[in-house]
């Protein structure tokens, strides 16, 4: 009962993340639908686990605590794979921007101070 009390406020207190990040422009549309639906999920799998039986049945797990937890490590894995592809982004871009800042000075005169 405690674990389902604490997980519930994590969700409420993530949602609310969500929906401040969303007005302060900081989330995307589409990232704010995808965590508003994550979260509630969780809350509901939390409230009513016997929704993941359901689930379980249909897609041919044996229980509804596998499904979840095959679930989450796709969605984990996922979320690595975009951060990867994020950072793979940003050093491309640093190693683009030093590059021309390098040779940007590399043209100018050399002053003396």
């Amino acid at each position: 009962m405690l674990i389902q009390i604490l997980i519930i406020a994590f969700a409420i207190f993530a949602l609310v993340r969500v929906f401040t990040k969303f007005k302060a422009r900081q989330l995307s549309i589409g990232w704010f639908i995808f965590w508003l639906v994550f979260w509630v999920l969780v809350g509901v799998v939390v409230l009513l686990p016997q929704t993941t039986e359901m689930v379980a049945r249909w897609v041919g797990v044996g229980r509804g605590v596998d499904v979840a937890i095959y679930f989450s490590i796709v969605l984990l894995f996922y979320l690595v794979f975009r951060i990867f592809l994020k950072i793979q982004s940003i050093e491309s871009n640093i190693t683009k921007l030093t590059r021309e800042g390098a040779i940007r000075e590399a043209k100018e005169p050399k002053q003396d101070e």
